[in-house]
């Protein structure tokens, strides 16, 4: 019964997530600003992190947008009032550059070019959900990377990078991917 209705909310997400793409223009910079939030918020929900990952039961789930602030607060508006695993949320803008420890998801804007890299480099070793929006970033180390599909987000994984970080995602979210890279466990 859990697993039906956790598939019903997914279908609901993407579906409002096509309905945004369609209502408005793709030029519209809010609508896919206002999707990835959200998507964003809910991978929360359908990754595994190691123990260690959090310092206690009640430790939030942080997450950081290193350069595009206006995702940030689109972030901090949703996770206001909800909370990911029955852990809060707390969100973290951060500028091109800044330390990157003890983030459980990450997201990386690349629009200034270069971050990317550099931020993933950072990040080796460490059970940090990488996301992405950038041509190529699962080749580079991103775990989860938007991408823009027949004028719809969506977004592709690589349980490669995602295992070589001790993060397991759920199956509930790769059945919903666009495209799945590498090998599970």
């Amino acid at each position: 019964m859990l697993a039906v209705c956790v598939r019903l909310f997914l279908l609901l997400l993407l579906g409002t997530a096509a309905s945004l793409s369609r209502a408005a223009p793709q030029e519209d910079p809010s609508t896919e600003i206002g999707v990835q939030a959200a998507f964003l918020f809910k991978f929360g929900s359908y990754v595994e992190w190691p123990a260690e990952a959090f310092p206690s039961a009640a430790a939030p789930l942080r997450i950081a947008v290193v350069g595009n602030r206006e995702l940030a607060r689109a972030l901090e508006a949703i996770a206001a009032s909800r909370s990911v695993l029955g852990r809060p949320v707390s969100v973290h803008p951060l500028q091109p550059g800044a330390p990157l420890d003890g983030f459980h998801i990450v997201f990386v804007d690349d629009a200034q070019g270069g971050t990317l890299e550099a931020s993933i480099a950072s990040l080796e070793g460490k059970p940090t959900l990488v996301v992405t929006k950038s041509d190529g970033a699962l080749a580079d180390g991103s775990m989860i990377n938007f991408v823009i599909d027949e004028g719809k987000l969506r977004f592709d994984v690589s349980l490669d990078a995602a295992n070589a970080r001790g993060l397991r995602i759920s199956s509930r979210l790769l059945a919903v991917a666009r495209r799945v890279a590498g090998v599970g466990p």
